[in-house]
């Protein structure tokens, strides 16, 4: 999967990774509707350093389409209200289909 940092760039990361992009992603929305700015900062650089150092950064001329697309890294608590709510900007993976 690709995923894109605003502002940064876009990274490959292994589709299993899927499912901790989602947690992490949840954990950013409830910070953001608790209002908790500091667990908003926390959370949300847990977020974007698991895509940093997980990911394959991807030649700037890459221009695959990203299936994921992330704020910038200055994001503020009141901006992110925008992004970050309901089900987040990662949805929950699909589940496994029985073969």
């Amino acid at each position: 999967m690709i995923v894109r940092i605003s502002n940064e760039g876009q990274y490959r990361l292994d589709d299993g990774h899927h499912a901790r992009l989602d947690g992490l992603d949840n954990a950013v929305v409830q910070a953001v509707e608790s209002d908790d700015e500091d667990g908003f900062h926390a959370a949300f650089e847990q977020l974007l350093h698991f895509v940093r150092s997980e990911g394959e950064p991807l030649d700037v001329d890459d221009l695959e389409p990203s299936e994921f697309i992330l704020p910038p890294a200055d994001l503020t608590l009141s901006e992110a209200g925008a992004e970050f709510s309901g089900d987040g900007l990662i949805p929950d993976p699909a589940p496994p289909s029985a073969a």
